[in-house]
């Protein structure tokens, strides 16, 4: 975990340059230059984040309807609706679960349910994950099941404000023909400032049968200078944002994606003792005419009409 939490502090401190031209839309529409003043006129969706020599994610639409995102070139994610609420999400790909800034060579499938409460709340999201290792040789061999996972995530909301207050997090190996359970854990709580989330802070522990064991690992994630700009990410389904938020531990940096506005400051603490001082990384913003940033921590946002 403390190389997880230093591969945090490096992929949010990375400083470089871009420069973005401009680009076409999967249908070959133009795209304005995220570097000029022009912006959109009317409704818009988030179309693209990229950096001057990566793309990070393609956001495609069915309609007006998230229906496919593909991150770092490879990996898909499929998104299932039911009427207007997002029913089921399927990711193949790769993703970096060990922390060490590379997307780990194994293979990851998963496929998560999503259920509401009777006021159309997220309430629960189901995970069966499965892992696949690439036989060795040159050339390497086929992908095999090597494990399998299942995760449940609990959501709760405030009852005066209906925000996000906390996510409880169990975990378990699958293991044919042994009986499933739990044996991991994490609480996730959320606080605010306004709308925006102020500070995040994930407990992860054992637990056996119901009971959680005293938490191993904390850590605490701070947002703030809220711009009263529109973040990239309200035109995206909250479904999908808490999906991606919970996919990795690294993706708890990202809680911000869960606010209208977006922070100047972001902090970073490791809360197992000794407990060091945070680490702080700013940003100055980019914005368009209709006030949607459009760059920040090095990243630009795309967007194109609908």
């Amino acid at each position: 975990m403390k190389r997880l939490f230093y591969f945090i502090l490096l992929l949010v401190g990375v400083s470089t340059i871009h420069s973005c031209k401009d680009l076409l839309d999967e249908d070959g529409n133009p795209l304005n230059d995220v570097n000029t003043n022009t912006g959109l006129n009317g409704p818009r969706a988030l179309y693209r984040e990229i950096t001057d020599s990566d793309t990070l994610a393609t956001y495609y639409y069915n309609g007006l309807q998230l229906s496919k995102v593909i991150t770092d070139g490879a990996s898909v994610t499929d998104i299932a609706w039911s009427g207007d609420k997002v029913s089921k999400i399927d990711f193949k790909g790769f993703l970096d679960l060990d922390g060490d800034g590379d997307l780990d060579e194994d293979s990851i499938v998963y496929t998560q349910l999503f259920t509401y409460g009777n006021a159309g709340k997220l309430e629960k999201i189901s995970e069966n994950r499965s892992f696949y290792k690439r036989a060795p040789g040159t050339p390497p061999g086929p992908f095999t099941l090597y494990k399998k996972a299942k995760t449940l995530y609990d959501l709760k909301y405030t009852a005066t404000t209906a925000k996000l207050d906390s996510i409880i997090m169990r975990n378990g190996p699958d293991t044919s023909g042994t009986p499933f359970a739990y044996t991991d854990y994490s609480k996730t709580k959320y606080e605010y400032v306004g709308d925006n989330v102020s500070r995040v802070i994930r407990h992860y522990g054992p637990m056996a049968g119901s009971v959680f064991s005293p938490p191993v690992t904390k850590y605490a994630y701070g947002y703030s200078n809220y711009d009263a700009r529109i973040n990239p990410f309200t035109l995206i389904p909250f479904a999908y944002k808490v999906s991606r938020v919970l996919n990795t531990e690294i993706n708890d940096v990202e809680s911000w994606i869960l606010s209208p506005n977006s922070p100047k400051r972001l902090s970073i603490t490791d809360l197992t003792l000794p407990i060091p001082t945070p680490v702080i990384f700013s940003t100055d913003y980019n914005y368009d005419p209709q006030t949607y940033m459009t760059k920040g921590f090095d990243i630009n946002y795309i967007y194109k009409p609908l």
